[in-house]
């Protein structure tokens, strides 16, 4: 087998995952990781709170492909080639057992992002695989059959060279692969919460949770389900994160000001709780309304709708006007609330945004317009809800550039 040398520009867990691919299938192969920064797989540090959503316990290509907002016909592609089983496996011959959770996010056994590292930093030692922190990039040219890399350490000239530089929030970032003619889409942000700065609900209601809610766009056909958590600045929870995915483009269009709309007893709808609450009235025609009627609601929330909806809880049931019991059910399955910004989840910032898919080949990873030269993880428009999606398609993108070499 023939020593090629091969440069991977970024030392996040795309980089690192295509290097040790490399090296793995093709031992021979001289490669070098080049990180701007001192710090080497940041995002693997700080994903799932320390632990590391390695992957999500999704087995159905066609299903997992749902849970990506952009890059979701091109991952059909990928993971036919590896996907969450072979991600599975293929830390298991590494000794790292993974865990399912409740919601499907896969975690380490040791619950801590620190095993995923020193995995890919011993394989990296192993493997003979040369990193270099530090070291920016100034320009990619290709220069024949080979490409030379400028950088403020050196000077590189290799055969091929795999762009995994992470996705960004500004345009300026992506001049690397601007200046090698590919086409960069917009970064704009893609998992975040959401901001309610007018709204009382965040003073009074903080801490509180929701298992199983709907939260949509006003006069917008976006809307998705599942827990939302209520916080001392908005809303967030999986529901709000997956709703800021796939309407990344028209939250960032509007500059995140929004009217945000919530059934709190989903998936009942507004004839439905009025009827509940009309059989709960005649039923219970002398007791007070402290407590939520057959809907799980926390107690403090329903005392909240109640106030809102203009509901005096000294009264009893049968007291209780048509206008209120209405305004009532608009509240549990439509409430209203003025979003004005947003604010990153946690320290995991995904952005959407990056290399144009029409210009790789994913069957390859390669690029269509300069051959041997390759992409892998958020570089790409692609991203991801949060669950450790993100992640799977950086596994299955740096794989195939591994494979392809």
């Amino acid at each position: 087998m023939s020593s090629k040398k091969i440069i991977v520009v970024g030392g996040g867990a795309a980089g690192f995952f295509s290097a040790i691919n490399i090296a793995l299938l093709h031992p021979k192969y001289q490669i070098t990781i080049l990180e701007k920064t001192n710090k080497l797989l940041s995002k693997v540090k700080v994903s799932g709170g320390g632990r590391c959503n390695v992957t999500h316990n999704c087995f159905d290509n066609m299903e997992l492909v749902k849970n990506y907002p952009r890059g979701n016909k091109e991952l059909l592609q990928v993971f036919a080639q590896f996907n969450v089983s072979d991600t599975i496996e293929w830390f298991n011959k590494q000794g790292i057992v993974l865990k399912t959770e409740a919601d499907g996010r896969m975690f380490p056994a040791s619950n801590s992002s620190q095993t995923i590292i020193d995995c890919f930093l011993n394989l990296a030692k192993k493997h003979n695989i040369q990193i270099k922190t530090q070291c920016e990039v100034f320009s990619i040219k290709k220069t024949g059959k080979t490409f030379l890399l400028k950088t403020n350490q050196q000077e590189f000239e290799v055969d091929t060279v795999v762009c995994s530089m992470g996705g960004h929030n500004k345009s300026d970032a992506y001049f690397l692969i601007k200046n090698l003619g590919h086409t960069i889409e917009q970064p704009i942000p893609s998992l975040f919460t959401i901001n309610l700065p007018e709204e009382t609900i965040k003073k009074e209601l903080q801490g509180i949770s929701v298992k199983q809610a709907e939260v949509k766009i006003a006069n917008s056909k976006l809307k998705y389900n599942g827990p939302v958590l209520i916080t001392h600045w908005g809303l967030s929870g999986p529901a709000v994160l997956k709703l800021s995915s796939f309407a990344a483009k028209e939250f960032y269009e509007s500059e995140y000001i929004a009217n945000i709309l919530i059934n709190w007893i989903y998936p009942l709808k507004i004839n439905e709780a009025e009827q509940t609450l009309k059989q709960v009235q005649k039923e219970k025609h002398k007791a007070l309304p402290h407590t939520t009627p057959n809907f799980d609601l926390p107690k403090r929330l329903w005392e909240y709708l109640c106030v809102n909806s203009g509901i005096d809880n000294t009264k009893p049931w049968v007291e209780l006007t048509n206008k209120s019991i209405n305004k009532l059910c608009e509240n549990l399955c439509n409430s209203s609330f003025k979003m004005k910004g947003k604010t990153t989840f946690k320290e995991e910032f995904v952005s959407c945004g990056g290399v144009n898919l029409k210009e790789v080949d994913f069957k390859t990873m390669q690029s269509k317009l300069i051959p041997g030269l390759f992409y892998c993880g958020e570089v790409l428009n692609i991203d991801g809800i949060t669950g450790g999606f993100n992640f799977q398609s950086a596994w299955s993108t740096a794989w195939i550039c591994a494979k392809s070499l």
